[in-house]
């Protein structure tokens, strides 16, 4: 699990200069037995009415392209 972790976190890092260049971030909640990933918006991110595009077309696509054991993607805010 440590690794799965690492690798998503890795797969953040690469879009992380953009969220942070609009005044936001993700972090990561929990990744389940499951494989389902609960992702927290920071900053900007959260109260921005794209959000759920970022999360859709910009981070999920991060994600599963990088790590696709990943089954699923759960914004927690």
């Amino acid at each position: 699990m440590e690794a799965l972790h690492k690798r998503v976190e890795d797969a953040l890092d690469s879009i992380r200069p953009y969220l942070e260049a609009d005044g936001g971030n993700v972090e990561i909640v929990e990744i389940t037995e499951g494989s389902v990933l609960k992702l927290e918006l920071k900053g900007a991110c959260k109260t921005c009415n794209m959000s759920h595009m970022t999360m859709k077309a910009g981070i999920e696509e991060t994600i599963k392209r990088a790590v696709p054991e990943i089954k699923e993607i759960i914004s927690v805010n």
